[in-house]
């Protein structure tokens, strides 16, 4: 693979606002007419977390979970309402550290993360409180909307479902791929030669993670409303993955 001299990426205007059982191929293809785009082979699309887990449901009323005792105390130290610590811990493996305003956990997918990857922005539901948890299997989403678009149109794109993480050492949040198909999650170069012939010998890039930190740029963290970005340009023949690629093995963790 050489690497690209260009890039393109597009943020698809004027995205409606998702619901349940929502059609996201034809959204996409909606999108792509409204900018004046087809897809084309080696496109890659990248979208937010938000819109796949709103049409497959994954909209919780937080009337209607009752929390454990587990939860409460852990909401006690928290200081977060008992009924969204209910949910992250049911979506979650274990609680890797807990303290006022900060929940980090282990989800039940092997993503590190604050909360459960559970949100409260960006969920209109009307009066009641609700909360919007990760899609089911964010890679089978991916595959399937990938399947969905090939069928429609002749051409089986790459797809991202990207969201906001922070980092234990470093400020601030950037995207990352949660579900990926269609493309590499990891690059593996190492036996490669680098510019004067040495060989690599660590080198494993997180591919699915610079597409979807890339678009985060477009997509924004506010009320941007631009959840779908095409990235043009973007070219490589290495095998494709999972974002479950992209998870460091327990084994591998010098820091658990």
């Amino acid at each position: 693979m050489q690497p690209s001299a260009s890039l393109e990426l597009l943020a698809l205007p004027d995205v409606p606002l998702v619901g349940p059982g929502q059609d996201l191929a034809a959204l996409v293809l909606d999108g792509l007419a409204r900018a004046g785009r087809s897809l084309a082979p080696d496109d890659v699309l990248v979208l937010a977390q938000k819109i796949v887990s709103k049409a497959e449901g994954r909209l919780v009323d937080l009337e209607t979970v009752v929390p454990s005792a587990p939860a409460l105390e852990l909401a006690a130290t928290v200081r977060k309402d008992p009924r969204f610590v209910e949910l992250v811990l049911s979506e979650s493996t274990r609680v890797v550290r807990a303290r006022a305003g900060v929940l980090i956990v282990e989800h039940r997918l092997g993503f590190v993360m604050a909360n459960a990857g559970i949100d409260r922005s960006n969920v209109a539901a009307g009066e009641r409180e609700h909360a919007l948890l990760l899609p089911l299997d964010p890679d089978a989403s991916a595959a399937r909307l990938r399947d969905d678009l090939s069928a429609r149109t002749g051409i089986a794109p790459g797809i991202v479902i990207n969201d906001s993480f922070g980092r234990a050492w470093r400020q601030g949040t950037m995207g990352i791929a949660l579900g990926v198909a269609g493309l590499p999650a990891l690059v593996d170069q190492r036996g490669e030669s680098d510019l004067f012939g040495r060989t690599l010998e660590v080198t494993v890039i997180g591919f699915a993670d610079e597409i979807a930190s890339a678009a985060s740029l477009l997509m924004g963290q506010a009320g941007e409303g631009r959840p779908i970005v095409l990235v043009r340009g973007l070219a490589s023949r290495y095998p494709h993955g999972c974002a479950g690629d992209l998870v460091r093995p327990a084994g591998e963790d010098l820091f658990r």
